[in-house]
């Protein structure tokens, strides 16, 4: 498996070390092919955790506030077993350490997970599922789930909940120049095919955002940070918090999102997020 991460190798795969009075928010996103005519199609071959860490009291400006990660990508996929035993292992971990976990639909990604995997890995994600689905009865001040998809409507007026909807309404701009020309399982698909690294950075990029994102959704949705009216660049924040760890992030696709001009408001977006033109109602003499 490729694994990337702003920890030391030896300890890539644990959570960072837990100081004394934070309150921690672990946040998993996790990529997976579809294959919706076939039962339990779904195959896992990429996750990443971001580990960000608040203090108990006050509400900082999260563009101040440092986060740790890890990211982990299928070398070939006869790995997907490996992947789900690390990434179950992630869920636990953050179980254990962290007061807040989180996942954009995280009920979606534990289903595909525990769909696929090998017999020693399935009553950890159990476990996880059944802890998310009474996340609402759970005591705030112990370790407890928010998905940012059903949980942060209080912060919203507008009526979609997708990641980037969610994020473009409460001020972060998430643009992702990744999905221009193609689709996620179309670079997924050159990198496992045709060994096109950039197709696999491409992916690797686009899920940390969304674990970072939803990580700073969290906070914002429990109360416990902010950042300023302006807005939020999160591309800015992975460029600096995982600077190094992709060629991606030095192209000049990606560095001219980290201009001070809003990109969101000006990049185009890939086809598949370009708005629509309303359809066309028929008469009724037609």
């Amino acid at each position: 498996m490729i694994i990337k991460s702003s920890l030391p190798p030896a300890f890539s795969l644990q959570p960072p070390p837990l100081r004394s009075g934070v309150v921690r928010i672990a946040s998993i996103d996790v990529e997976w092919t579809k294959n919706y005519r076939i039962k339990n199609g779904q195959r896992p071959f990429c996750y990443s955790v971001a580990w960000l860490d608040l203090p108990p009291d006050g509400t900082p400006d999260l563009a101040d506030v440092p986060f740790e990660w890890t990211s982990v990508y299928v070398e070939e996929p006869g790995e997907m077993d490996a992947l789900i035993r690390h990434a179950s292992a992630t869920v636990a971990s953050a179980a254990d350490t962290a007061t807040i976990i989180t996942g954009h639909q995280f009920c979606a990604d534990l289903a595909v997970l525990e769909a696929n995997a090998p017999t020693d890995a399935i009553p950890g994600l159990q476990a996880a599922r059944a802890q998310w689905k009474e996340r609402r009865d759970a005591d705030p001040g112990a370790s407890h789930y928010v998905d940012t998809r059903y949980d942060a409507g209080h912060l919203l007026t507008g009526a979609s909940r997708r990641l980037v909807d969610v994020c473009t309404e409460l001020g972060l701009d998430v643009t992702q120049p990744e999905l221009r020309n193609a689709s996620m399982p179309a670079w997924h698909r050159r990198w496992i095919e045709d060994r096109q690294e950039e197709g696999r950075e491409r992916v690797s990029v686009l899920n940390l955002r969304h674990s970072v994102s939803t990580a700073y959704v969290a906070a914002r949705t429990a109360g416990l940070a902010r950042w300023p009216d302006a807005g939020l660049n999160v591309n800015r924040t992975i460029a600096d918090g995982a600077k190094g760890a992709w060629a991606w992030l030095d192209t000049p696709t990606f560095t001219a999102l980290l201009e001070d001009t809003c990109p969101s408001a000006t990049a185009a977006l890939s086809p598949s997020k370009a708005p629509r033109q309303p359809a066309r109602r028929r008469s009724s003499t037609r």
